[in-house]
């Protein structure tokens, strides 16, 4: 399985987390509960900015 991790900021309360690039489920901040990663059948659609790729695969 190939496939990166992502450092996202969450658009709400700005906590930075580490997000898996092919998510198959819902990832929410582990602050506020905002969503930020949603799985599309590929590649996750990250709701907030990626910050950097912390892991390259």
């Amino acid at each position: 399985m190939a496939g990166s991790f992502f450092r996202v900021t969450c658009p709400d309360c700005e906590n930075e987390q580490v997000v898996f690039g092919k998510a198959a489920s819902e990832v929410n901040c582990a602050v506020c509960g905002t969503t930020l990663a949603r799985p599309t059948g590929g590649d996750a659609e990250f709701a907030g900015e990626v910050v950097e790729t912390v892991e390259a695969r």
